[in-house]
C-alpha cells in the first residue's frame, strides 16, 4: 500500500463540513443514571473494548481478564494458540471463574463445585454428571463466547455477536496506526485511578487541544498547540484524529530559544541545541533528518514506515467510545476512562504507556520518569493517592469541577469553538448509538 493511497483514503473516510447536527450537550448526560443505562445497554454492549495486551498471551492456558462495568470477560490462549474471550461466569450457578487479573491455567475450573472447563470453553467435567434430569451438562453448558479480535498487540473483545469485525470498525484508522508496529512495544506504565467524574468529562478533553495552551503549558517549549498549525480531522465511523507538530516551540509563541526537554531530546540525537540558538524553528526539521538518518541502527525499524512528519509529530486518535491513543515515532499511550459500576458521577481512567525497546535500553522515559523496559505491574488507586502522570493530573485537575458544574441551572449546552467540533460530534454518536441509528 503506497502512501498516498493511503492519504486518498484517509480524505475518502473523513466528514464533511456539514457534518454537525448541533445536539444539545446537557447537563444530566454527566449525571443521570437514567443516561448511564441506556449508554451501557446501546453502546458499551456494542462496541469494541481492549482487554489487554497479546504479550500477556504468550503461550496456551495464559489467561487475563478485563471489566467493564459489571461484566467481567476471559480472554485465553487456546491450545491451538487461537485467543478467545468469554463471560467470565460459571454455567452451573453464576460464580464467577476466574478471580485475578492475570494467571496461568492447564483448564478453566470453578472453584464452588469443580465444573472444569477446556481453554475452547467447552465443559469437559461436572461432578455427578448423572445426577441432572435435563441430561449431563458436560458439552453442552459450555463458557458464553464472545467476539474477540487482536490488533497491534492488543487484545479486544466485542459483546455484540452482530458487530461488525474490529478491522471494519476503526476503518482508515487500522491502516494508519499499522505503520508504527505497536505490537513490538512494551508496556512499562499500567495505572488506573479512580476519578471523581463522569467517564465523558475526560474523553471530552481528549477530544480537543483548545486547553493544552491553558493547562499544558510546559508543552509549549516542544509541541506546537496552537491550533491555526493543528489538523482536526473527523471520520464517518465515530473516530478522530489529530495531528500536532512536535520537536518546535508553540506557534503563537514568541521565544526561538531551544527550551527543555526539546534540548534533551536533541541530545539523545546527537544534535547540539546551541547550534540552533535563535533558530528553535528548524529542530523539527533537523530532528527529523537524524532518525532517519540514525534510527534504523538503533532498532527502530518502524522509521521505514513512518513519513518524516510521523518522526518528530503526534499523531492523536480519539476511538468511539472511549480510548486516546497518541502515537509518536518509538513509543504511544493509552488514556482511557472507564464508566464506574454503579456510579456516574465516577470513572475508572487508564493510563497505559508503550515503548518500542532500542538496542542495549533497560530504561524507558515515561510520563513519570524513568521506569524499568520491561512489562509493568497494574497499579490501581484512587485519583489523587499518586500520579497519573503530569499531563494526565493537569487533565485531572479540572475535571471534578466540571462535574459539578453539570448539575447548575446555570448550563444547559456547551459554546464550542470550531476547533472543539470533535466534542459535539463525539455526543452526536452516542445519540445515535442510543437511538438505534447506528
Amino acid at each position: 500500500m503506497t502512501q498516498l493511497s493511503l492519504v486518498e483514503r484517509t480524505k475518502e473516510a473523513l466528514v464533511d463540513e456539514n457534518f454537525l447536527r448541533g445536539d444539545p450537550i446537557t447537563g444530566d448526560r454527566y449525571y443521570s443514571k437514567e443516561f448511564m443505562e441506556k449508554e451501557w445497554e446501546h453502546l458499551w454492549t456494542r462496541t469494541w473494548h481492549v482487554g489487554g495486551t497479546i504479550a500477556q498471551l504468550p503461550e496456551p492456558g495464559c489467561v487475563i481478564t478485563a471489566e467493564v462495568r459489571n461484566e467481567s470477560i476471559i480472554m485465553v490462549r487456546d491450545d491451538d494458540m487461537s485467543v478467545r474471550a468469554f463471560y467470565n461466569v460459571c454455567q452451573h450457578r453464576g460464580n464467577r471463574m476466574v478471580p485475578c487479573e492475570e494467571t496461568k491455567v492447564k483448564r478453566l475450573v470453578c472453584n464452588y463445585h469443580s465444573w472444569c472447563y477446556g481453554l475452547n470453553g467447552d465443559l469437559l467435567i461436572a461432578k455427578d454428571s448423572e445426577d441432572f434430569p435435563q441430561g449431563s451438562p458436560v458439552g453442552k453448558a459450555n463458557l458464553k463466547e464472545l467476539r474477540c479480535e487482536t490488533f497491534g498487540g492488543l487484545v479486544w473483545f466485542n459483546m455484540d455477536p452482530n458487530a461488525k469485525s474490529l478491522r471494519d470498525s476503526l476503518g482508515i484508522i487500522a491502516d494508519q496506526l499499522e505503520a508504527y508496529e505497536m505490537d513490538k512495544m512494551v508496556r512499562v506504565m499500567y495505572l488506573t485511578g479512580e476519578v471523581d467524574c463522569n467517564w465523558k468529562v475526560i474523553q471530552d478533553n481528549f477530544n480537543e487541544a483548545y486547553h493544552v495552551q491553558s493547562l499544558h503549558k510546559e508543552l509549549g517549549t516542544f509541541i506546537d498547540d496552537h491550533y491555526q498549525n493543528t489538523a482536526f480531522e473527523i471520520f464517518r465511523n465515530g473516530h478522530s484524529r489529530m495531528l500536532m507538530k512536535g520537536a518546535l516551540p508553540a506557534g503563537n509563541g514568541k521565544s526561538k530559544k531551544v527550551q527543555a526537554p526539546l534540548d534533551a531530546m536533541m541530545r539523545a540525537w546527537e544534535l547540539n541545541p546551541d547550534d540552533y540558538e535563535g533558530r528553535a524553528g528548524e529542530v523539527r526539521v533537523a530532528l527529523q533528518k537524524q532518525k532517519r538518518k540514525l534510527g534504523e541502527a538503533r532498532g527502530y525499524a518502524q522509521y521505514a514506515n513512518l513519513n518524516d512528519d510521523q518522526l518528530t509529530d503526534y499523531y492523536h486518535y480519539t476511538l468511539f467510545p472511549n480510548m486516546s491513543f497518541t502515537m509518536a515515532a518509538d513509543s504511544y499511550q493509552i488514556l482511557r476512562p472507564m464508566p464506574h459500576p454503579t456510579d456516574p458521577e465516577k470513572c475508572l481512567f487508564d493510563h497505559w504507556y508503550f515503548v518500542r525497546p532500542a538496542h542495549g535500553e533497560t530504561k524507558a522515559a515515561t510520563p513519570l520518569g524513568e521506569w524499568p523496559m520491561e512489562a509493568a505491574k497494574h497499579d490501581v488507586f484512587k485519583h489523587g493517592e499518586k500520579s497519573l502522570g503530569w499531563v494526565a493530573d493537569q487533565d485531572l485537575s479540572v475535571a471534578i469541577a466540571q462535574q459539578k458544574g453539570f448539575h447548575s441551572r446555570g448550563y444547559s449546552d456547551s459554546y464550542l469553538a470550531n476547533q472543539e467540533a470533535r466534542v459535539r460530534r463525539y455526543h452526536e454518536v452516542i445519540n445515535d448509538y442510543i437511538a438505534g441509528r447506528i
